[in-house]
């Protein structure tokens, strides 16, 4: 693995901020661990949120996607609850097993501004076929209201636990 790929996206990320996620840097000067923050989407339950993420490139990066989980609690259909990994298509490796269609899958061109896009959207409109956490996926049909009260105490931790960072 060479560390050229992120260390161009890095100095992308820092000369360009995106919209909608701040970049916090790497994980002890490790250039495969990078932890931000991710903004709740306006207009959806998670706005006001900061959710603090981590990305942890494998060594065969861009070959093989990172795996993405929340270190903030986090409610929602497409994250597991225990370890707050995330469950989006983008981030799924043809040798992972998980059932999606190969046009969907990780590709090597994909950045990290594409992943964090992708894991935004999913913040504001859930995959309900492939759901990681069963209980938010059926709390969101069958108790919508509910559904929105964990929302909302998550987005009220979220600032929290930014905060304490």
């Amino acid at each position: 693995m060479s560390a050229a790929p992120l260390m161009r996206q890095l100095a992308e990320i820092e000369a360009n901020p995106p919209h909608g996620f701040s970049l916090q840097g790497i994980v002890d000067g490790n250039i495969l661990k990078w932890r931000f923050v991710i903004f709740g989407p306006p207009n959806t339950l998670y706005e006001g949120g900061t959710f603090v993420a981590q990305l942890d490139f494998p060594r065969s990066y861009p070959q093989r996607p990172p795996k993405m989980r929340f270190l903030s609690h986090i409610f929602h259909p497409n994250i597991y609850a225990d370890g707050g990994e995330v469950c989006v298509s983008i981030l799924d490796d043809a040798e992972d097993g998980r059932p999606s269609e190969a046009f969907l899958r990780w590709q090597p061109v994909h950045t990290v501004e594409s992943i964090v896009i992708s894991v935004q959207s999913l913040l504001a409109e859930p995959n309900f076929r492939s759901p990681a956490n069963y209980r938010a996926s059926a709390m969101f049909h069958t108790n919508p209201e509910a559904y929105s009260d964990m929302v909302r105490r998550c987005v009220k931790e979220s600032n929290r636990f930014f905060e304490q960072e």
